[in-house]
């Protein structure tokens, strides 16, 4: 990150830098002609990758009360507790940058009366997923390009975090609206948190905004996008984050671009219909989610990648799969503090592409404002805000000058068509 002289912005007691917008570095307009975001949810980096070879993992974390445990291997399946991953969760875990309030993080799970705190097993936050069951992302990055510094751009839970992949801002708001659907649908009454300027949270206002997001300019610039989410009654009630926009929720672009249910991305990529930017999220068991209690996610998303690698698309495409939000998981790095919403905790993020360095792990910073950030520089766009200015361009991730290669195909349990008969994920008991 590229820091200004002097200078800077104070809130709850902390200095934040001031940012000088970085220019575009990378030349990926002759060689990409199509960006495909694949967005899952509530991982880690620690949680993810561990043990990764070359990548920044611990085996072992540090408690509140200064204990030293080792990182449990824990599977998909053994989901039903989920941790707390609030903005006030982030404050508690990253204590003031001593990264070892994980501990304190409170556990949640589906009762009867909803989604409320349960105990937890000791130290569920110091877990990581074996590798046997995250196979498909170990052989993409091992073949491709693993990000071990890439942070969220926000602190907080999903809502926001969609919104700043969308347009590198959520107006503030840190946290999850109070109903479902999470944005111009919701209930009246519904609201939505603002962080205030103490740092915690303050009332906030009907969960359906209007600031420009990057579908604004690809409309603008006559090029083609689609946001792939279920449908909307269903886990899209959460995750479809241009149900928060008003003038695309009540504009032609819903209708259009916003397409459910979310497997249809791989029957158009098979016709020949994958737009130039695209957006995918998954339904609630392929979603990596710890409430999920389901492995399926890492199959759902090489099903996309090898969709690509099998066709036309793959010689002119970049890839990047990554994680919403941290979902309360451990990990040992603390994050750059930029500005009050964050940055938050790291998450993974693959960059799989024929230009894409091989057998290459990234310790660059990187936000979700550089997925904005190299899809405007491929596509000649404008910055839409700070966190997209600030951001690096995934420049050292790339080497245009290497031959096209075709994709080797990821080896699944689940075939694509497995996933189109799919039936619709129904909401999830987690509202965040």
């Amino acid at each position: 990150m590229t820091l200004a002289a002097c200078g800077g912005g104070e809130q709850g007691g902390r200095l934040f830098p001031t940012f000088v917008p970085r220019p575009t570095t990378i030349r990926s307009a002759s060689h990409i002609k199509h960006v495909v975001i694949i967005v899952q949810e509530n991982r880690s980096f620690d949680n993810m990758f561990n043990g990764f070879p070359g990548a920044d993992t611990v085996q072992s974390g540090r408690r509140h009360d200064g204990a030293v445990v080792p990182l449990i291997s824990r599977p998909f399946e053994s989901g039903g507790i989920d941790l707390g991953h609030f903005h006030g969760s982030f404050r508690t875990a990253y204590a003031a940058g001593a990264m070892n309030g994980f501990d304190l993080e409170e556990t949640f799970g589906a009762t009867n009366q909803g989604y409320k705190p349960i105990p937890g097993p000791p130290n569920y936050a110091y877990s990581y997923l074996p590798p046997s069951e995250t196979l498909p992302y170990w052989q993409l990055a091992q073949r491709y390009t693993l990000a071990d510094r890439m942070f969220q751009s926000n602190s907080g839970p999903s809502f926001p975090a969609h919104q700043y992949l969308i347009a590198a801002q959520s107006a503030n708001a840190d946290e999850v609206p109070s109903s479902a659907p999470w944005g111009c649908d919701a209930p009246p009454g519904t609201t939505v948190s603002l962080l205030g300027p103490s740092g915690q949270d303050i009332p906030g206002p009907f969960p359906c905004f209007d600031y420009p997001t990057l579908a604004d300019e690809l409309d603008n610039h006559g090029i083609t996008w689609r946001f792939y989410a279920p449908q909307l009654q269903t886990m899209g009630g959460i995750f479809s984050a241009y149900d928060a926009v008003r003038h695309i929720r009540f504009g032609p672009d819903w209708n259009a671009n916003v397409i459910s249910p979310e497997t249809t991305v791989l029957q158009d990529i098979a016709a020949g219909n994958l737009a130039q930017v695209t957006w995918i999220v998954p339904g609630f068991p392929n979603s990596d989610h710890a409430l999920a209690a389901s492995a399926t996610g890492p199959q759902w998303v090489a099903s996309i990648v090898n969709a690509i690698g099998a066709s036309p698309y793959w010689n002119d495409t970049a890839v990047f799969i990554t994680w919403d939000d941290w979902g309360g998981w451990y990990d040992h790095v603390a994050p750059p503090q930029l500005d009050p919403m964050g940055l938050g905790f790291r998450v993974p993020l693959i960059v799989v592409s024929p230009y894409a360095k091989h057998a290459y792990v990234s310790h660059v910073n990187h936000e979700f404002g550089s997925i904005l950030k190299f899809t405007e520089a491929t596509f000649g766009l404008s910055p839409l805000n700070v966190s997209d200015g600030r951001a690096d361009d995934f420049v050292d991730c790339f080497d245009f000058s290497q031959a096209v290669t075709p994709l080797q195909a990821v080896r699944t349990t689940v075939r694509a068509e497995d996933f189109l008969r799919q039936a619709p994920s129904h909401q999830p008991p987690d509202p965040y």
